[in-house]
């Protein structure tokens, strides 16, 4: 089983900081600037209204803030916020049957998207502040380049940069401790941990950069196969170092420099790396 990860933007039991750390209003909240803009005048009519806000449907990856907006908006109106769970979805084809029905029930959609590494700076040096904590402005930098654009993991990484600096007896944090915190965290500088380098390296050493199929993966790093298409894969493809092709999994020339490795000669033909689709599992 994968073991838990700080750099998964998923929530965990130990996220006990996430409170205190969340925006209370949306001109508290940063980043996502066009959706904010946007709930700020649906609020503000139906206000004037007199009337009941429509249905929000916050949509995007875990950790971006859709809990946090939507307390916001329940605040900025004065009703009452209950969070719950909804059913699980089993197979893939439950989720696409109940997608679009649902969707239609509701009339406000705001997507959010990852955030920039100015916007997350600003997060960091807000949850320092939260958390009476003294942040250089290169530590802040520091933190949020390896957040993965994600501000629960920018909370998180704080939290643990936090520990080190105590431990330092430091009065603040700035690059110097966040670099050498988040190093012995294995968080590398593009917020790669050491899953995500075993996945690469594995890719890299063991097959020759792929295609590989995910379930020979699998095999070869005793993970499930959920857990490196959900959990390790989506980031790695977001940036730019792994393919999906037709043929299986492919590590970009990115990877192979993030890794410090020479590139070998592949041809793109070879790999059926041209035409669209993604491996279903061994080539």
């Amino acid at each position: 089983m994968t073991s838990p990860r700080i750099v998964t933007p998923e929530r965990r039991a130990d996220d006990i900081g996430d409170t205190s750390l969340r925006p209370q209003n949306l001109s508290e909240f940063v980043g996502q600037q066009q959706a904010r803009a946007n709930l700020q005048v649906f609020i503000d009519a139906a206000r004037k209204r007199s009337e009941a806000l429509d249905h929000v449907l916050f949509v995007g990856p875990p950790g971006l803030g859709k809990t946090t907006l939507a307390q916001i908006v329940a605040r900025e109106l004065g009703v009452g916020f209950r969070a719950t769970s909804g059913p699980v979805i089993a197979k893939a084809g439950d989720l696409a049957a109940l997608t679009n029905p649902l969707r239609d029930r509701f009339g406000i959609p705001i997507r959010l998207n990852f955030y920039t590494e100015e916007e997350l700076e600003k997060i960091v040096v807000r949850g320092a502040r939260v958390l009476n904590i003294g942040m250089t402005a290169d530590g802040a930098n520091e933190i949020a380049r390896r957040a993965r654009g994600t501000p629960r993991i920018a909370g998180r990484l704080l939290r643990r940069v936090r520990d080190f600096a105590s431990a330092a007896d430091a009065d603040a944090i700035d690059r110097k401790i966040a670099d050498h915190a988040l190093g012995a965290l294995e968080v590398d500088k593009a917020g790669l941990d050491a899953m995500d380098r075993r996945y690469l390296t594995t890719i890299a050493m063991h097959y020759g950069g792929g295609p590989v199929g995910v379930e020979t993966l699998a095999a070869a790093l005793s993970e499930p196969r959920d857990a490196i298409e959900d959990i390790i894969e989506p980031f790695l493809i977001q940036c730019g170092y792994l393919q999906r092709t037709p043929r299986g999994r492919l590590l970009t020339s990115h990877a192979f420099k993030h890794l410090g490795l020479a590139e070998p000669t592949r041809d793109p033909a070879q790999f059926g790396l041209f035409g669209g689709g993604e491996d279903d599992g061994e080539p």
